[in-house]
């Protein structure tokens, strides 16, 4: 049995003073990406309200947005998305809910999980050092991305010359050929 919602009498609450965010009105957001992650989500009434949440988490170079929440109407159809979501994922297999790292071989017919490839601190570091810019958090998925498929090119190309081990020479080759 689905639960009946309820919907609320504001969008959100204001982050800093708790002042009500009405719905269709505009708000203001931070500009950097983890004050607006999903679950931490800081929503601002006012700019002097984002103002005094930017020492708190040290930010260097920031600034408030301004967003527009969604009417009731739009805003409950969100909710009961999510609650859609969250009930498909509770009928999940038990075997799709412990997906587990893998970690030497696997069988061919096992799912391979969607893990980071790259390590995020690094790669930030780099970034930073080499240009001065900050790196989103969806970068991450896009360089696993591509290199699953570098390394499952690199696998074919040690495979088609009868070796176990997948070698420098393997990645190297691949790379040359999409030159």
């Amino acid at each position: 049995m689905t639960p009946i919602l309820i919907p609320p009498p504001q969008f959100k609450l204001c982050t800093t003073c708790r002042k009500p965010i009405p719905f269709a009105s505009d708000y203001y957001q931070c500009s950097i990406s983890t004050c607006n992650r999903k679950k931490t989500a800081l929503f601002f009434c006012s700019v002097p309200c984002w103002d005094a949440h930017v020492p708190v988490l040290r930010h260097r170079d920031a600034w408030a947005e301004t967003a527009r929440a969604p009417t009731r109407d739009a805003f409950m159809k969100e909710l009961e998305a999510e609650q859609d979501e969250e009930a498909k994922e509770e009928r999940m297999t038990d075997d799709s809910q412990t997906r587990r790292r893998i970690v030497g071989a696997a069988s061919p017919d096992e799912p391979v999980p969607e893990d980071v490839l790259v390590v995020v601190s690094k790669l930030k570091a780099y970034v930073k050092a080499r240009g001065g810019m900050s790196t989103s958090d969806g970068v991450t998925d896009v360089l696993s991305r591509h290199l699953r498929a570098l390394c499952d090119k690199a696998v074919a190309h040690a495979a088609s010359n009868n070796r176990k081990t997948v070698l420098d020479r393997d990645f190297e080759a691949v790379l040359k050929k999409e030159t």
